[in-house]
């Protein structure tokens, strides 16, 4: 039988990096798939993907900084495939590695509405459901910027940091319910998070001045498999915690 067999997973941020991969990932080991992100074509080509190989996985545009669209998207999954399994908060936007005193209000709200207040919204609607069934899995995309100072500027380091919170906070409020709350923090990922970035040259330096003891950049097949290991019952006594993916890195 096949890991997530039958399950329902609901993943934002899935039509491109670490999200694409833990869909095709989760969509290979039986699990009906729902890939949200903003673009109906690039949502498309994956749904398409898994559907080639055959898996089971359906679209949902969703915008995670919108609370009506991540209502939208809860309730479809439900309406679909009657469950909600796993939920993985994936999507995410960087900060240019802007220090504090050049953020303006609208850097700091933006990244703040998609990396913290979109897995808020999703964990709310989804924790009832979960509870109702008895069961369920959520996995929060933190990253080393969650652990550490400076491997980005400060909203997106600020924002991972509250998402290792968030998850520390679920997991043991719901451990005894049959709920799991776990977050990935990777590493340096090849993924396309940061194709239009215009760092600020001052912060990018600060932050990238301890790079060069990075052992390798990951793939986003890496995370999809870690992705898989907490999704799936090989983790069951895994709860409230953080799983570092870095190859390393921060145990120099």
């Amino acid at each position: 039988m096949k890991k997530l067999e039958n399950k329902t997973a609901i993943l934002t941020g899935a039509a491109s990096g670490m999200g694409k991969a833990i869909a095709l990932v989760f969509a290979q080991e039986g699990a009906n798939v729902i890939v949200a992100d903003l673009k109906q074509n690039e949502i498309d080509e994956v749904v398409q993907m898994i559907s080639a190989a055959g898996g089971k996985a359906t679209g949902v545009v969703c915008d995670v900084a919108n609370e009506a669209e991540v209502n939208a998207l809860i309730a479809a999954a439900v309406k679909i495939y009657n469950s909600v399994d796993v939920l993985v908060n994936n999507a995410g936007v960087m900060d240019d590695f802007v220090p504090v005193d050049k953020v303006s209000n609208d850097l700091w709200n933006r990244v703040m509405s998609v990396n913290v207040n979109g897995p808020f919204y999703a964990c709310r609607l989804a924790i009832p459901i979960m509870l109702k069934q008895g069961s369920g899995v959520i996995i929060n995309i933190s990253s080393v910027g969650g652990l550490y100072g400076t491997r980005a500027g400060v909203s997106y380091t600020a924002s991972k940091h509250a998402i290792v919170g968030l998850t520390k906070n679920i997991g043991f409020t719901y451990s005894q319910k049959g709920i799991r709350c776990n977050a990935i923090a990777p590493g340096g990922v090849n993924t396309n998070i940061g194709k239009n970035m215009k760092p600020d040259q001052f912060g990018y330096e600060r932050c990238t001045s301890g790079a060069g003891s990075m052992p390798r950049m990951g793939e986003a097949d890496e995370i999809a498999r870690t992705a898989l290991f907490l999704a799936c019952a090989d983790s069951s006594f895994l709860n409230g915690t953080v799983v570092t993916a870095d190859g390393g890195w921060t145990a120099y």
